[in-house]
C-alpha cells in the first residue's frame, strides 16, 4: 500500500468513527427531546401545516410514512411526509423535525438554488448509483487491461460526491429557516429552543460526514487509478 492509500484508510477509519457519533447522537437526541412537551400541546403536523400557511404555502399535503426518522419533503408532489413520531408527536423533536422539513417546502416556493441545483441532479445521481458499483468493480478488477473504465466509473462517482456536498447547503439553510420560524412565532421557549437547535444541529452533522465520506472514498479510486499509471 502507497502512504497515499495508507492515509486514506486512516481518514476512513476516522470518518466511520464519526459517522457511528453523528448517527448515535441524532437517534439518542431525538428519543431524549421526544420526552419533552411542545410549547401550546402542538403536534408535528399541526406545525407544519402552520408555517406552512405563515409562508404562504397552500398547495403542500403534509402526510404520514412508515419508519422512523424517514421524514422528508418531495419537491416532485408537493408532500411533506413525516414520519409517525413527528406526525402524531408533541414534543419538541416532533416540532424541530416537522419545522426543518417545512424549511424544504419553503425552500422550494421561494426558488432556493441549491435546492434547485440539488433536484436537477437526482436523475443523473439515481442512474450513477445503479451502475457505478459494478463499474468501479469491474474497473479495479481490469485496472492494468482498461483503466478507461475505471475512469468513467470514478467520473461517475464524482458525481455523487458532488451531489453529497450540494446537499449541505439546502439541509443547513432548511435547519436555520426552521429554527427562525419556531422562535419567532414562540413555537418553542427560550427553555425548550435549545433542544430544537441541537437536535437539528446533529442531524446536520450526518450530513457533513456523508458528504467527507463520498470525498475520501472518491481520492481511494482516483489513487488506485493513478497508482496504476506509474
Amino acid at each position: 500500500m502507497t502512504v497515499n492509500g495508507g492515509l486514506i484508510w486512516i481518514i476512513f477509519g476516522v470518518l466511520f468513527v464519526l459517522s457511528l457519533i453523528a448517527s448515535s447522537s441524532v437517534k439518542s437526541k431525538f428519543k431524549k427531546y421526544s420526552d419533552i412537551a411542545m410549547n401550546y400541546n402542538m403536534t408535528g403536523r399541526e406545525v407544519a401545516e402552520r408555517m406552512l400557511m405563515d409562508n404562504g404555502i397552500h398547495d403542500v399535503t403534509v402526510q404520514t410514512v412508515a419508519g422512523t426518522l424517514t421524514d422528508h419533503y418531495n419537491p416532485v408532489n408537493k408532500t411533506l411526509n413525516l414520519s409517525k413520531q413527528v406526525y402524531y408527536g408533541t414534543s419538541v423533536a416532533a416540532a424541530a423535525v416537522a419545522a426543518h422539513e417545512c424549511g424544504h417546502a419553503v425552500q422550494h416556493a421561494t426558488a432556493y438554488y441549491w435546492l434547485g441545483l440539488r433536484s436537477k441532479m437526482v436523475p443523473a445521481v439515481s442512474l450513477s448509483n445503479r451502475v457505478t458499483p459494478w463499474i468501479l468493480f469491474i474497473g479495479i478488477l481490469f485496472v492494468q487491461k482498461f483503466p478507461s473504465l475505471l475512469l468513467v466509473g470514478i467520473i461517475l462517482f464524482a458525481l455523487t460526491t458532488l451531489f453529497s456536498f450540494v446537499t449541505l447547503p439546502v439541509e443547513i439553510n432548511a435547519s436555520k429557516r426552521a429554527l427562525v420560524w419556531l422562535n419567532t412565532h414562540n413555537i418553542t421557549t427560550p427553555d425548550t429552543h435549545g433542544y430544537a437547535e441541537s437536535a437539528l444541529r446533529s442531524a446536520a452533522y450526518t450530513y457533513v460526514v456523508s458528504a467527507l465520506t463520498s470525498l475520501a472514498t472518491l481520492m481511494y479510486y482516483l489513487v488506485i487509478y493513478l497508482g496504476n499509471r506509474d
